[in-house]
């Protein structure tokens, strides 16, 4: 019997470092996923058009709070990517935040955040994202420790 119990807790601990190893490949599997997906072309993202005497369109991305405050992107057509990767618009030195967070992408006149992917989340004034989600002049985006906003 005690040769029957130990075959079984062998069996039972190689399965669980099974279990650990394709864990830990998936985690690999979707960050690498996550990274070559970044060069999709957004529809509406393309054009930028002009237009005189309005400033209620968003011009400037502020970080508000966090150890990057008062950091300003200036919005164009491009996409901006935010994360802990090298290649982001806006790198991210935060452990709360993933290495290919979030992305804010213009599509037609409108400022969308889509959270890509990431382990802790994105959030608008308080809800989480889960899909493309437009981004009103001024509400907080809080990805990890730091805030940003949206400014005319």
């Amino acid at each position: 019997m005690p040769e029957l119990v130990l075959q079984l807790t062998r069996a039972g601990f190689l399965a669980l470092l099974w279990l650990f190893v394709l864990v830990a490949l998936r985690v690999v599997r979707s960050d690498l996923y996550a990274a070559s997906g970044l060069r999709a072309v957004l529809p509406g993202g393309g054009r930028v058009t002009a237009r005189s005497g309005r400033s209620r369109t968003p011009r400037q991305l502020i970080v508000t709070q966090g150890p990057l405050a008062g950091t300003r992107i200036t919005l164009d057509a491009r996409p901006i990517l935010i994360g802990r990767a090298d290649d982001s618009t806006l790198k991210l030195d935060d452990d709360y935040a993933s290495t290919r967070h979030a992305r804010i992408s213009r599509q037609g006149e409108e400022w969308y955040v889509e959270d890509l992917g990431s382990t802790n989340g994105t959030y608008l004034d308080r809800a989480k994202v889960t899909g493309p989600t437009r981004v009103p002049l001024g509400a907080p985006v809080r990805i990890g420790k730091t805030v940003i906003e949206l400014r005319s």
